[in-house]
């Protein structure tokens, strides 16, 4: 009986409120064999990274002969490897943007299936203990309610079966939007930004998530967090790079 009021009650809901595709907005067809998280027309419109990829931050690069893209070639990068799943385009622009700014955290699932469809086995082999998504300041948490790059983390741990330390990394100074600044500004804007929540931590690798990664300077910033808390190594993955420096 239990069940079939469970069941009843989710019919109701898929009435009440259909799913959405997060690209286009148009209302799924319901899949009982599959879960759709995403219209056929719009799937084609990703653009998953494909090899040769720079050998630090993940993002493509011209030939099997290049190792690192530009700007791997002049910045130093003290994280390990990332892993971004897509290339940003103005689809997956507004997606992100609607993940991140206009509540829809229903998007979630659909943004770590991304992830763990075209990084996933690379992830788990890189081995890391915890994942770690990067903070928001508590004054945009209380304006937003919620942190964008938690709620992906969260989803992503469930899938990859890693444990998610929301708390291992503050952000203790409120910064400036980084789309609304320079490259150079971006760098100086986040020093300082993060800080350690503990000294002793029981892991020595970790995970940082966080939606877009466009010049690494979030992902260093926090990075250099992990490093001095004694976590060794630091991997990064996002749903999605873009033109950086």
């Amino acid at each position: 009986m239990i069940d079939k009021l469970r069941v009843i009650g989710q019919n109701i809901g898929k009435l009440m409120f259909p799913s959405v595709c997060p690209l286009c907005g148009e209302i799924l067809e319901d899949n009982q064999d599959k879960e759709m998280y995403i219209c056929q027309d719009c799937s084609q419109k990703l653009k998953p990274i494909k090899p040769p990829v720079c050998l630090k931050c993940g993002q493509e690069v011209d030939g099997i002969e290049t190792d690192c893209c530009s700007d791997c070639a002049v910045v130093t990068r003290s994280y390990v490897k990332g892993f971004p799943a897509l290339k940003y385009s103005p689809e997956m622009s507004k997606c992100l943007s609607d993940f991140k700014y206009h509540n829809m955290r229903s998007y979630a699932a659909f943004l770590a299936d991304i992830i763990v469809r075209e990084r996933g086995k690379e992830i788990l082999l890189a081995g890391p203990e915890v994942i770690v998504p990067v903070p928001v300041h508590k004054s945009k948490l209380k304006v937003r309610g919620y942190n964008q790059a938690q709620v992906l983390g969260e989803e992503l741990g469930r899938r990859l079966k890693l444990p998610v330390d929301t708390e291992l990394i503050e952000r203790g100074v409120k910064t400036a939007p980084q789309k609304e600044l320079s490259n150079a500004q971006r760098e100086e804007n986040l020093k300082r930004a993060f800080i350690s929540s503990r000294k002793i931590v029981e892991y020595k690798s970790a995970l940082i998530v966080d939606d877009i990664y466009t010049t690494g300077a979030t992902v260093e910033a926090c990075t250099g967090v992990l490093h001095s808390m004694g976590i060794e190594d630091v991997y990064y993955t996002c749903v999605c790079i873009g033109q950086g420096l």
